[in-house]
C-alpha cells in the first residue's frame, strides 16, 4: 500500500509542477499580447529587420558598396562638429532645447529614422516618401500623393509630440539625416517661388504687403494691398533689417537650416546634398532596406534654380545687402563645407 501511494504523491507533484509552468506560460503570452497592442512597432522592427537597424548600418556597413558613402558622410558630419565648436568657441549664446524646436523633425517608427526637413530642398518629396514609410502599405508611389496632401501636419509625426523620455529614446537611437542646399540658391528658390508665383497669393498677403510697405517709396494702392510684385531688393531688405529680426523667428522657407534643425544640438548621423540629391537619397532607402522597392522621385531640372540664375539676382543689390546676407547664412556656408560665390561682392 506504501508504494502505490509514494507513485501517487509524486505524480500529483508532477501535475503540480506541469500544471505551474503551463499556467506562468499562459500568463506571459497574454502579456507579451498586452505588451504588443500598445506598441506594434516591436513585432514589425523584430521580425522585418532582424538584430540591425539603418543607424548601425551606417556606421558598421555590411554591404561593400556602402563602405564608400559611409566615408564620405564621415566626412560631413566632421564638418559640421568642427563649425559647431568653432561657433560654440566665439559666441557666448548658450541654449536648451524644447520640444517646439523639433517640429521640423519627422519621424519614422518602423524603419527607425528622424528627418529634419528644410523647405526648398526637395522636401515636398522627403515628405512624400515619409508618407510610404510610415504608410503601412496605404501608399506605394510617392508621386501619386498630391504635394499639398504631402504638407498636412497630421499625415506624418514629428518629434515634438512625443514626452521627453520618447525625444531623448528616438535620437539616441535612429538614424537621422538632413538634406542641405547652397544657400543662396535655396534663398532665391524661395523668392522665385513664393513672391513671384500668382497661385501663391496667401504669401503676398502676408510678407508681400509689409515688405513694399516697409521698402517701397511711393506704392501703388494696388501693390499695398496685394503685395504681389516685390523686387528681390526689396526681399534682400526685409531679411536684414533688424526689425525682421525683432518681429520673429523668418518664415521656415528662408529660415537657415542651422535654426530649423538644430545641428549642433542634435547629431545627424547623414547630411544629404541637394546637389547629389538622388544619389544620397536613395543611400538612406538602402540603408533602411527598402532601396529595391523604393527609389527617390525624380525632380524637374528644367525649373531648378541655378547658381547662374542665383548670381543674375544678387547682382541686382547693394554690396551691403549681399555682406549682410552672407553673414545671416554664414553658419550654413560653413558647415555644410559650400564656399563663399565668386559673384559675391565681398571687398
Amino acid at each position: 500500500m506504501k508504494q502505490p501511494l509514494s507513485e501517487l504523491m509524486r505524480m500529483s507533484r508532477t501535475c503540480r509542477m506541469v500544471f505551474a509552468t503551463c499556467l506562468g506560460s499562459f500568463i506571459l503570452v497574454i502579456f507579451y499580447f498586452q505588451i504588443m497592442r500598445r506598441n506594434p512597432f516591436v513585432v514589425e522592427g523584430c521580425c522585418r529587420k532582424g538584430s540591425r537597424n539603418a543607424l548601425q548600418e551606417l556606421y558598421n556597413p555590411t554591404q561593400p558598396e556602402l563602405s564608400g558613402a559611409a566615408i564620405l558622410h564621415q566626412t560631413r558630419r566632421d564638418q559640421v562638429v568642427d563649425s559647431c565648436r568653432a561657433y560654440s568657441a566665439s559666441s557666448h549664446k548658450r541654449r536648451v532645447l524644447t520640444p517646439a524646436d523639433l517640429k521640423h523633425l519627422v519621424v519614422d517608427e518602423d524603419h527607425e529614422l528622424i528627418y529634419c526637413y528644410v523647405p526648398k530642398v526637395a522636401c515636398t518629396n522627403w515628405k512624400r516618401v515619409m508618407m510610404v514609410l510610415t504608410g503601412r502599405g496605404k501608399y506605394s508611389d510617392p508621386m501619386e500623393i498630391p504635394s499639398k496632401e504631402a504638407h498636412i501636419p497630421s499625415n506624418l509625426k514629428t518629434l515634438n509630440q512625443y514626452s521627453i523620455s520618447e525625444i531623448n529614446h528616438r535620437l539616441k537611437n535612429y538614424l537621422k539625416f538632413l538634406f542641405v542646399r547652397e544657400p543662396f540658391e535655396r534663398l532665391v528658390s524661395a523668392y522665385r517661388n513664393k513672391f513671384t508665383l500668382k497661385y501663391n497669393s496667401s504669401f503676398h498677403k502676408r510678407f508681400g504687403t509689409r515688405i513694399i510697405r516697409r521698402y517701397r517709396k511711393n506704392a501703388t494702392q494696388e501693390a499695398l494691398v496685394n503685395g504681389a510684385d516685390v523686387k528681390f531688393k526689396e526681399f534682400a531688405e526685409y531679411l536684414v533689417d533688424p526689425a525682421t529680426q525683432r518681429d520673429g523667428p523668418l518664415n521656415e522657407h528662408w529660415q537657415t537650416v542651422y535654426q530649423l534643425c538644430h545641428p549642433c544640438h542634435i547629431h545627424y548621423d547623414m547630411v544629404g546634398k541637394y546637389d547629389t540629391l538622388e544619389e544620397d537619397a536613395n543611400y538612406v532607402l538602402r540603408l533602411v532596406g527598402v532601396g529595391d522597392s523604393l527609389r527617390f522621385p525624380s525632380y524637374a531640372k528644367s525649373t531648378r534654380t541655378t547658381d547662374a540664375m542665383t548670381a543674375q539676382f544678387f547682382s541686382n543689390i547693394s554690396t551691403q545687402q549681399q555682406i549682410q546676407l552672407y553673414q545671416l547664412y554664414k553658419l550654413d556656408f560653413l558647415m555644410y563645407n559650400y564656399t563663399t560665390p565668386s559673384y559675391l561682392r565681398m571687398d
